[in-house]
């Protein structure tokens, strides 16, 4: 007897895809999974597990009056396997979700090979494949699908530069300097949560300075153009992940403003607040590694090593990677995608995860988990779920799929994208973001039931 084909392909063996060809089999579908690593590697990945997170190993908030805290609420009611995953690798990160990034993605790709319905396959997907397709091949998305995808479409597809933060060992941080704390005093642990390098002004004056001259590397086109309609500047970076070096452009204070701002936090050696402070994330289990909160850097490694060298407490930092830049590709969903994310003239093919221009390791995970269930609900013949705009995922699929095409950017769970919401008296930021959450769950478990989806809950 000939083997059966697939009901589903996917492509991409990230966040998203990782999640759709989860959700696909357990909806009883036999999914194709393709991953091309470690066969064809891409700029930024160092291993060849799936859902590897390439740039920071936080996911987020957890704190459920919080939009990325929401988002993952949500997730865990419709049953997501990463959310598992990343539940069971967590390291402390204060009110943060945040995991041990070898063991996370070891995790998922263990469930995955382990799954009877999944057929992993280590192979490139040079196009988009025949039938019910999930597309999920992230932001790294190989030269030969990426024209593809453009033939598809008939659009050019949008280039910007991410960037990813150095890591350290814990060893080679000096304490007598360096301090554990979370901001406020909000971590689980006596000790807090992050290491923090404590700056007066002076040193912080200086590090800037020498941040600006710092050398970096040369940017190069990835790969050609796919045709006209490719916005391949070299210096368009994404908002949410601007290198330091050029927040620092920006002005004296940008940084102490921004990713070194001191606030909620007190130097024990002065019981004083520093006038900056550059943070420290835990970053595996064993808690032997960590990485710059928010030092995402283009810059050379050797300087590297010198400009970073200059915060007080990181004098002989040890570097285990260091940060680098990488391209960011994604379609105009706007044009391209139905909320349901499924292609506007194609109903047997969707997109998820970094492609579709949703950003943050939750939205793409988000993202996966609803292609997938939509693709198994395509194969059964049934109306693909559309969730409600109220909710936080129902929201970000609805804000890439309607933004203006002309100036869409990539955008990551926040409340400023769902319905206004109508309280009675005064109430303030948190209580407006409480009363998001609680009716976004409300929502959910509503449209779920009705839908007969997934088990709320």
């Amino acid at each position: 007897m000939s083997k059966k084909r697939a009901d589903l392909i996917v492509v991409g063996g990230g966040l998203a895809g990782s999640e759709a060809a989860w959700q696909a089999a357990e909806q009883g579908l036999r999914v194709e999974l393709y991953e091309m690593r470690p066969l064809q590697p891409t700029g930024a990945h160092v291993s060849q597990s799936l859902a590897e997170l390439v740039c920071s190993n936080s996911l987020g908030s957890d704190l459920p009056d919080r939009a990325s805290g929401l988002l993952k609420n949500e997730l865990r009611r419709m049953n997501s396997m990463l959310m598992q995953a990343a539940q069971a690798t967590a390291v402390p990160a204060g009110g943060a979700l945040a995991v041990d990034r070898e063991g996370f993605a070891q995790e998922v790709t263990h469930r995955i090979e382990a799954h009877p319905n999944i057929d992993l396959r280590r192979a490139e997907m040079p196009e988009v494949p025949l039938g019910l397709t999930v597309i999920a091949s992230g932001p790294l998305t190989s030269s030969k699908l990426s024209q593809s995808i453009a033939a598809l479409s008939g659009a050019g597809h949008l280039y910007f530069y991410d960037a990813i933060s150095p890591i350290v060992s814990l060893e080679s941080i000096n304490f007598d300097i360096a301090f554990r704390a979370s901001r406020y005093d909000r971590g689980q642990e006596e000790a807090g949560d992050y290491i923090n390098c404590p700056l007066n002004r002076e040193e912080y004056e200086a590090f800037v300075a020498a941040l600006a001259a710092a050398e970096r590397i040369e940017l190069r086109h990835f790969e050609q153009d796919i045709d006209r309609g490719v916005r391949a500047g070299l210096h368009e970076y994404f908002e949410g992940c601007l290198p330091v070096e050029v927040i620092a452009q920006r002005g004296d204070k940008a940084l102490a403003f921004g990713p070194m701002r001191p606030v909620g936090l007190d130097d024990p050696r002065t019981g004083r607040r520093p006038y900056a402070v550059l943070q420290l994330r835990q970053d595996n289990l064993a808690g032997t590694l960590y990485n710059l909160v928010g030092f995402q850097t283009n810059l050379t490694f050797p300087e590297q090593r010198r400009v970073f060298r200059m915060v007080p407490g990181l004098e002989q930092a040890i570097f285990e990677r260091y940060g680098q830049m990488h391209r960011n590709t994604f379609i105009n969903s706007p044009e391209l995608l139905r909320a349901s994310l499924q292609f506007h003239n194609r109903d047997d093919l969707l997109f998820a995860g970094q492609i579709t221009g949703v950003e943050g390791y939750v939205g793409n995970i988000a993202t996966g988990l609803l292609a997938g269930l939509n693709a198994a609900r395509l194969y059964r013949g049934e109306e693909p779920l559309v969730l409600p705009p109220t909710t936080m995922l129902g929201a970000l699929c609805h804000y890439v799929t309607h933004a203006s095409p002309a100036d869409f950017q990539p955008m990551k769970a926040n409340f400023g994208i769902l319905p206004p919401l109508a309280l009675s008296g005064k109430s303030g930021r948190r209580q407006r973001a409480a009363g998001y959450a609680e009716r976004a769950l409300a929502d959910l478990d509503t449209y779920l039931a009705q839908s007969a989806a997934v088990p709320a809950g």
